[in-house]
């Protein structure tokens, strides 16, 4: 570690906040001391190379058992059919090697897309770098929300409070003292002084002098200690692999069954019987799928990345499109968080109109602005923001309420440096949700003022006087709420600001004896893609909440403007939650399920929202950019964050950061969701369908007393290669164009639902019927057994090519889908067709799977019948769409009503 007294500093590290180190380092001594330390963060879990990929592909009871197959052929002496199992084993891990490698590569690279960030003092200003940049002797500076970059020693602190429960295990929060001056014996939950990397702002303010970065932090320390620990399996693929081995359990019983017959049909060799076991599990069991879900999620990260949403956990791509209801913020979210304060109110009824918005220059409208020059001023002073002219244009840094008055200053003709000068700063008290106000002790010639901007409700409780005209007069509370509640009505966001005369040494100013000085009302425009959001939210079943701290009356101007509610809509706040608390969850259930807008809400309240839609059965996804969202997200089942303005806590709490902040992401988001579970769905079906029909083919055969109608190479050469490209080909499908018009899947939806295991049964029943009947009727007009598997072998190829083409929408017709909107399908079909062609003719490797030429008559009598298969496939989707047309005339659409998730 870097020892603190030795770094370079331009002002002696003293414990008063203003008097705090207030240049930091210079850019090129940053620079130097980054390339001597190198980057502040911590060594990433060392993904496993190509060899230990390609490894792990041969780990699995589906390999042994082909292996197995492999050590029996050589025993009977079938050297060509042992080596071939072994050439298709070493293929098939070619090819799942690839697909995880492409796909471990693609997550760590999105992954890479969002940094953590830090404020330091460089060259005497304060910047926002990346955490990565920070180097030991950056002065950083710590506010609610932040994720604390590196060890540091505290300097200045102000009612500073860090989660430190990632390195101590204490819940509770930790005070923090810059002055506080622990034993060199004090363990690490008793350091008051200090702050280290990883722990999390819950309140307050602080700065701090950075002493160690990486590895040499606490957390560092502990990295090392676990370094190489096994990252645990998203949940969604832990459940597909119950569901391959649930399904492989069953095929083996099969299999067992279908031996037996035909032990005591009799007529088949021990080897035959062997090697038609082993052959046929292989065949059925979709060992494939793992590689294809990966491939399918992998995919859903890239496009989800597209639509500016950035998966943190590989299981959200999945969870995102299964969500049936949005808790959504308001601010940056639905609007554009560009607030500009429209006008201004005094007490005497005098209104100030402003031009421009945003940062952009602008004007008030009046010659004399006089009376308006308090009220200005106390904006300057309450805030903690800084508006600065650079290169032909205003840059702005800080919080958007704080810069909103800034520029409504800068309209007035106030010079922001100069007034700050005239009146310097005592005292600070930042914002913080939970107090809905923020303060500035300053001097102003021989007196100190308390100068106060905060939420109506909170000014004028503690209002007494009121500034009319230059004149101090007793405070008018019913005319002043009836200011505020017209304004917020009409969808502005309005705040009150105060001031009273304080005393130089108030440590923690009271709100009360001020004199009211006016209101402000903010606009914040709605998103118009947020709008066209919300409507697809509602085609597509979803239901949308906002939630947000705003007046009730601005919530739903806003929400009305969104579609969300209507003009005799409720909306819910924050004292109905509580009154509804001390009822009991009935009346919390109540109350909040019909409730589309919810205003003044505290955090655990959005918490309590979110977990009520949850016990109603809906899946939740929630957005939020603060600390006071993070308990919500965690609880929700989709944790959104925003990528903009979202806090680190915000950040580490999602499972997807939204890196534009807007809502119509995350629609587009629910979208890639849906399309990334239809495609895991179509494979699965397509795999199980496929290995359905094979044990029909099986079945029918051992039933009449046929013999093999497929040897264990066959089906090996036909599960592993000629319709193995094409499983994982079947996942790159793109959407069909009405997932957001769907109802949302049931939480507790099975992967296998009623038509899903419907669609497995006909499509495997007639492709193993039909098989049936192509070999047997090879076999009655005398062809020779080997000749009749081959027409067998090549009826299966065909049906496998017309099941994936079919497979590509549950309920489509094959005909209204383009064929090169899946391009890797697209070339996967004819590729698996022309191999198995080019094998057919190849002399050396056709003896291997006993195969040979067929005639073109032939050839085209089994297209014929791939195109009556085609015909059953399209003719149950007619039957479906015929169901869903009937259900929708009957009943409208309806969110689950299951009593958990």
């Amino acid at each position: 570690m870097v020892n603190v007294a030795s770094v370079a500093v331009k002002e002696p590290l003293e414990t008063s906040f203003s008097s705090a180190p207030t240049e930091g380092l210079t850019s090129q001594e940053a620079v130097r001391r980054l390339s001597e330390t190198g980057p502040n963060k911590l060594p990433e879990v060392q993904l496993p190379g190509l060899p230990t990929i390609f490894i792990r592909q041969f780990l699995s009871p589906f390999i042994y058992m082909l292996l197995v197959a492999a050590i029996v052929s050589l025993a009977f002496g079938k050297l060509a059919s042992a080596v071939f199992i072994l050439a298709v084993l070493l293929l098939n891990a070619g090819i799942g090697t690839v697909q995880e490698y492409s796909a471990q590569k693609s997550a760590a690279a999105l992954r890479n897309l969002v940094h953590g960030r830090a404020r330091v003092l460089r060259d005497g200003e304060a910047v926002t770098i990346d955490i990565e940049e920070v180097v030991p002797g950056d002065v950083v500076l710590l506010t609610s929300g932040d994720k604390v970059p590196a060890d540091m020693q505290l300097v200045a602190s102000d009612g500073l409070e860090i989660d430190e429960s990632m390195l101590t295990g204490e819940s509770v929060a930790v005070v923090k003292d810059s002055s506080a001056r622990p034993g060199e014996s004090a363990n690490l939950a008793e350091r008051a002084d200090r702050c280290f990397a990883g722990t999390v702002v819950t309140r307050g303010r602080g700065r701090g002098v950075v002493d160690a970065t990486a590895m040499d932090t606490e957390i560092g320390t502990i990295a090392k200690k676990v370094a190489g620990r096994r990252v645990s399996e998203a949940p969604l693929m832990i459940r597909i692999r119950r569901f391959t081995y649930q399904v492989a359990g069953a095929i083996v019983m099969a299999i067992l069954v279908l031996a037996a017959l035909m032990a005591l049909r009799g007529g088949y060799t021990v080897s035959e019987m062997v090697m038609m076991a082993i052959g046929l599990a292989v065949s059925t069991i979709p060992e494939g799928l793992p590689a294809a879900l990966t491939v399918a999620l992998a995919i859903g990260m890239r496009r989800m990345a597209k639509e500016n949403v950035i998966i943190r956990k590989l299981v959200a791509v999945e969870a995102l499109g299964s969500c049936t209801f949005i808790c959504s913020d308001k601010t940056g979210t639905l609007t554009v968080n560009e607030l500009t304060i429209a006008s201004a109110h005094l007490p005497s009824g005098q209104v100030y109109k402003a031009n421009g918005a945003g940062l952009a220059p602008g004007s008030i409208d009046g010659d004399d602005l006089e009376p308006l020059r308090e009220l200005c001023v106390t904006g300057v002073l309450a805030n903690e923001s800084h508006l600065d002219y650079n290169a032909g244009r205003w840059n702005g840094d800080g919080d958007i309420v704080d810069l909103a008055f800034l520029v409504f200053a800068k309209k007035a003709g106030l010079s922001l440096g100069q007034l700050r000068q005239q009146c310097p700063q005592r005292r600070l008290v930042p914002y913080e949700s939970e107090k809905a106000f923020s303060g500035s002790i300053n001097d102003d010639e021989d007196t100190c003022v308390f100068y106060v901007k905060g939420s109506p409700e909170k000014i004028t409780a503690a209002a007494t006087t009121m500034k009319v005209d230059g004149a101090v007069v007793p405070f008018d509370k019913a005319r002043i709420e009836k200011q505020y509640e017209d304004l917020a009505a009409n969808g502005y966001r309005v705040l009150a600001l105060a001031k009273r005369t304080a005393s130089s040494d108030e440590d923690d100013p009271a709100l009360s004896e001020l004199t009211f000085l006016g209101l402000v009302a903010m606009i914040d425009p709605i998103r118009e893609e947020a709008k066209d959001a919300i409507g697809r939210c509602r085609d597509g079943g979803i239901g949308v909440a906002m939630v947000t701290g705003d007046h009730p009356s601005t919530a739903k101007a806003i929400a009305m403007d969104l579609g969300l509610c209507g003009p005799d809509a409720q909306p819910v706040t924050g004292s109905m939650m509580r009154e509804a608390e001390e009822k009991g969850q009935d009346a919390v259930r109540d109350l909040v399920l019909p409730a589309r807008v919810f205003a003044r809400i505290e955090p655990a309240q959005k918490e309590l929202i979110v977990a009520t839609f949850m016990n109603d059965g809906h899946f939740v996804a929630v957005t939020g950019d603060g600390v006071n969202d993070a308990a919500a997200m965690r609880r929700a089942n989709a944790g959104v964050a925003m990528g903009k303005s979202g806090t680190d806590v915000a950040k580490e709490a999602a499972d997807l950061i939204i890196t534009d902040d807007n809502f119509a992401s995350i629609v587009a988001g629910v979208e890639q969701g849906r399309i990334v579970y239809n495609n895991i769905r179509k494979v699965i079906i397509l795999l199980v369908a496929t290995g359905f029909s094979a044990l029909l083919l099986f079945f029918l055969s051992v039933l009449v007393g046929l013999p093999m109608p497929l040897t264990a190479v066959q089906l090996l050469w036909l599960n592993l290669v000629a319709n193995g490209v094409q499983d994982v080909a079947l996942a790159f499908e793109p959407k069909e164009g009405d997932e957001l018009t769907r109802d949302p899947r049931r939480p507790d939806q099975p992967i296998l639902d009623r038509f899903a295991i419907e669609r497995i049964l006909v499509a495997g029943t007639t492709m193993g019927a039909l098989a049936f009947a192509v070999y047997w009727t090879a076999l009655g007009s005398g062809i020779e057994d080997a000749q009749a598997r081959n027409i067998t072998l090549m009826m299966m190829v065909l049906f496998g090519n017309a099941r994936v083409l079919s497979g590509r929408s549950e309920t489509k017709s094959l005909f209204k889908i383009p064929y090169f909107a899946n391009r890797p399908l697209a070339l996967a079909v004819p590729l698996a067709l022309g191999f198995h062609l080019l094998l057919m003719n190849v002399p050396g490797l056709r003896s291997i799977l006993e195969i040979g030429p067929i005639s073109p008559a032939v050839f085209a009598a089994l297209i014929m019948v791939a195109g009556l298969f085609l015909a059953v496939e399209e003719a149950h989707k007619a039957i479906h769409r015929q169901r869903i047309r009937a259900g929708s005339q009957s009943a409208s659409k309806s969110l689950p009503q299951t009593s958990s998730v």
